[in-house]
């Protein structure tokens, strides 16, 4: 058996790789700097862009009166987000295209790459015939309640769902279920994998035996995920798996190593380098996050068992990720911890509700969801202090350093889960 070879075998590999992190950063950066010149050309623009929020909010006025309007979050066709107000008036344009004229002619550079503010007037609201909208109408049709019909239309084609419902699953501990990301792009991989394979090799038994399956069920993969990324537009944490995705088949195909941290911080970087907005994604983070603590995982307990690692990896990825859950969102229920179960069972029911909204058998699963959304969590805000987690991120990269600090990073999480349920009980 061969061995798998390091990525990079000199110094010199790691100059030609940070050259072309360069020249690819630089390129991306000039096409934002130009499409930020023409934004900024004149006091007013006219942008076409998608809403992609919308809701009321009130204020107090200098005079002491109660102001109410919409605030509207949008993303314009050439990638930049930014937020807007209109009248309370205004009709639900949500996930709507819309021309408008926005006043961003003052905006620094660094405020378009992050997102900013401006005032804007909608001038067109195009009416909304697109694929998605018939893909959620179809979804809608095969469900009597509505929220289970959001929840089906988050997972496929990642519909924003309303606050109360993101609180459900955030307090049941199951927001990165619903929120289409790596995770499910590997089952996709996996169910589209099996799917190929009979008709693929009954085909080429007989018409292309020279050809390689690995190869062409890669492409023919990589070509539906593609066109699954660009229809729900390109989530943050999906594009950073479907790079990882392509990555690691071009290395693995090669003989380089696949599961080490140097190819996870190729695909962090690489993806920054084309996409430099995702530096400012909380989502992208989040994702790579969890990424890395199943590498952690993987490299460091490869002594056990498969059977041991598959009942252990989702108990470790809870905990390792349950600091970041608590510093950044603070919602916490008794609940909370059987996402571990959860995440177990989503393998399969995923899959399985692709399957049935396709025969048109939708709300079979209907009867369990509702029961597990009518769940009373009882959750209350439990709120950590940011420094929490950057002793945790430093435990974590400290592991990389010192096998041994992995048992100081275990009773970090540990001692947060614990106390998390002592607050809640």
């Amino acid at each position: 058996m061969l061995e798998k070879v390091s990525l990079f075998r000199n110094s010199r590999d790691i100059f030609h790789f940070s050259l072309l992190l360069f020249v690819l950063f630089s390129l991306s950066i000039s096409v934002e700097f130009y499409n930020y010149k023409e934004l900024t050309k004149f006091d007013s623009q006219l942008v076409n862009a998608t809403v992609l929020k919308q809701y009321t909010k009130s204020k107090l006025t200098k005079t002491g009166k109660t102001k109410t309007y919409q605030v509207l979050k949008l993303k314009s066709d050439d990638g930049f987000v930014f937020y807007s107000t209109a009248s309370k008036k205004l009709k639900n344009i949500k996930y709507k295209e819309v021309e408008l004229e926005a006043w961003a002619g003052k905006i620094s550079f660094y405020e378009y790459i992050h997102g900013f503010y401006c005032f804007s007037k909608i001038l067109q609201v195009y009416p909304d015939d697109s694929y998605k909208k018939k893909l959620n109408s179809f979804i809608a049709k095969q469900h009597k309640n509505k929220d289970i019909s959001l929840l089906y239309q988050a997972l496929f084609t990642a519909k924003q769902l309303p606050y109360r419902l993101q609180i459900l699953f955030s307090n049941l501990g199951v927001s990165h279920l619903i929120a289409i990301s790596g995770f499910h792009l590997g089952v996709l991989s996996a169910l589209l994998f099996f799917l190929i394979k009979y008709p693929y090799t009954f085909l080429q038994d007989r018409f292309f035996p020279y050809r390689s399956y690995k190869l062409d069920s890669f492409i023919i993969i990589s070509l539906f995920l593609l066109s699954y990324l660009l229809f729900l537009g390109s989530p943050p944490s999906l594009l950073r798996a479907f790079v990882m995705l392509i990555i690691g088949f071009i290395l693995f195909d090669r003989g380089v190593k696949v599961l080490t941290m140097q190819t996870l911080l190729l695909t962090i970087l690489l993806i920054l380098a084309l996409f430099p907005r995702l530096f400012f994604s909380l989502g992208f983070w989040l994702s790579s996050s969890g990424v890395f603590y199943i590498f952690l995982f993987l490299i460091y307990f490869k002594h056990l068992s498969k059977l041991a690692q598959f009942l252990l990896l989702p108990i470790w990825v809870y905990l390792m990720m349950l600091p970041f859950s608590l510093v950044i969102f603070g919602n916490f229920s008794i609940y909370h911890p059987l996402s571990i179960l959860w995440t177990s069972f989503f393998t399969l029911f995923y899959p399985l509700a692709i399957f049935l909204h396709i025969i048109d058998f939708g709300d079979a699963l209907d009867i369990p969801l509702h029961w597990l959304m009518s769940i009373d969590t009882k959750a209350i805000v439990l709120k950590l202090d940011y420094k929490v987690l950057i002793l945790q991120v430093f435990l974590s990269l400290l592991v990389l350093y010192k096998k041994e600090s992995i048992y100081l990073l275990i009773t970090l999480c540990l001692g947060i889960f614990i106390y998390a349920i002592y607050n809640v009980t």
